[in-house]
């Protein structure tokens, strides 16, 4: 009896080590091969029991103790086929996510491309030299004349010179309209009842309060 309730409880705790950890393939394996040995075993003893003529339950408690090993054996194949298919299902879906985080890149990579070369396109149509189209990159990338400078290893009065020359031949009055001359189309429009900025800019501007007036002060 005591050999089965041991049988038992080690089949309770097959699926994990002494100290909680799941167990591995490997380990797996080789309580599985024990279990199935023991219950082999037992089956063995039995048929040999029988043939002695040895008492009922004796061989009620042999054959228990068997039926418990591949009871656990059973278990532990059960659960490790299962294990196998979540890594499966899991390996698919990492590749599945790969393939499409892969095809994100290329298609930002393309539509990046296209508007580098709509804007240089367009620094061409304004007539800039290649100093001045660089600047205006840098520009566009938000760098400041001191880190434009800083960059290209010249002083920091001729990025002034030349970005102002950017602003001339273009035609607008400073990075802020340069930035949305080029970048404003791919802004998410606002959505119906919305406010657009410049409502929310004159809502603002007509509920502030005005100044008290100097007759108003004198009172």
């Amino acid at each position: 009896m005591t050999a089965t309730k041991d049988t038992m409880t080690n089949d309770a705790d097959a699926g994990h080590d002494a100290g909680g950890r799941p167990l591995g393939a490997r380990e797996r394996g080789v309580v599985v091969g024990t279990l199935l040995l023991i219950a082999t075993l037992v089956a063995f003893d039995v048929a040999t029991d029988l043939l002695q003529g040895a008492s009922a339950w004796h061989v009620a408690l042999e054959i228990a103790a068997g039926l418990a090993a591949l009871a656990g054996a059973f278990y532990l194949l059960r659960d490790s086929l299962a294990m196998r298919r979540r890594l499966a299902t899991q390996a698919r879906d990492f590749t599945a996510f790969r393939a499409q985080a892969a095809a994100w890149q290329a298609q930002a990579r393309r539509h990046v491309d296209g508007l580098a070369r709509s804007i240089d396109h367009q620094l061409d149509l304004w007539q800039l030299s290649a100093a001045e189209k660089d600047i205006a990159f840098l520009l566009l990338k938000g760098l400041s004349l001191k880190d434009i400078a800083r960059a290209r290893g010249t002083a920091e009065k001729t990025v002034r010179a030349q970005s102002a020359a950017v602003y001339a031949k273009s035609g607008l009055a400073g990075r802020t309209e340069l930035s949305a001359f080029f970048l404003e189309d791919l802004l998410v429009p606002p959505m119906p009842g919305h406010p657009t900025g410049e409502q929310v800019a004159a809502d603002v501007a007509v509920e502030a309060p005005r100044p008290p007036s100097s007759s108003t002060t004198a009172r």
